[in-house]
């Protein structure tokens, strides 16, 4: 059976796979933020994931305007990094895992999510600077790879506690997967992704007031007992987080 062992989160700014690309790793700028992976990169390589199902979103590279799926699920044998307006980035291409890409496809669906199944689809920046962060620059990536995109790009996006139900449906649907697969799950992005219109600032009101409010985060009143905790008991690596513009 196969089964969950890990969840990863991190940024997936695009600025940093330029770093990387271009040799300014070590650079004074640059060199904090990719110290702060060192020791994700030792775990994960302990860990050995056989599949990382990859949480992200596009950028315009796979979908645009013309096509906006609210979850779209991978299942091709592999996916080529996207040509962002200037050349694809220099990594290996990514190698998909088709049997569990359709078997988390086909329970999904029978669980009422409406998944658009995408079998040819290029994966951009959201997606190929987490795994350089993890695995560094091998000549080919040391896990396969099961792309989900989310759309939280253009209005409306999926609510929170929708996206909530779709993992606890992928959990349900991993573990019902006979074959003996250890599968993490990474999460990426920050919390706008805006490629048009004004930014959004978390002090402006409309903002602030969608943000949830620190009884909503399970912090207490006085009065009141200790908050539920809904943490996994599952181990997890948190890498550094940021928004990507």
């Amino acid at each position: 059976m196969a089964r969950i062992t890990a969840g990863v989160a991190t940024s997936h700014v695009p600025a940093i796979g330029a770093a990387l690309d271009n040799g300014k790793a070590a650079e004074p700028y640059w060199q904090p933020v990719f110290a702060g992976y060192d020791a994700s990169k030792k775990w994960i390589a302990e860990e050995k994931p056989d599949v990382v199902i990859l949480v992200y979103n596009d950028h315009a590279s796979a979908f645009s305007l013309s096509l906006i799926p609210t979850f779209a699920i991978g299942c091709a044998e592999e996916f080529k990094p996207a040509d962002e307006g200037w050349g694809p980035r220099p990594v290996p291409t990514v190698k998909g895992h088709p049997e569990l890409a359709w078997h988390l496809a086909e329970s999904l669906i029978l669980d009422e999510f409406d998944m658009t199944i995408v079998n040819e689809m290029d994966v951009d920046h959201g997606l190929t600077v987490p795994l350089s962060l993890m695995f560094g620059q091998p000549a080919e990536w040391p896990v396969k790879v099961i792309p989900l995109a989310v759309n939280v790009v253009q209005y409306p996006p999926p609510t929170g506690n929708r996206c909530y139900n779709l993992g606890k449906a992928i959990r349900k649907a991993v573990e019902s997967f006979p074959e003996d697969l250890n599968v993490q799950v990474w999460g990426t992005g920050g919390m706008s992704h805006q490629l048009q219109g004004p930014p959004r600032r978390a002090d402006q009101p409309r903002v602030r007031q969608r943000l949830p409010r620190p009884a909503d985060r399970g912090s207490r009143r006085p009065g009141e007992g200790p908050p539920t905790s809904t943490t996994s008991a599952r181990p997890a690596a948190r890498a550094s987080s940021s928004s990507c513009g």
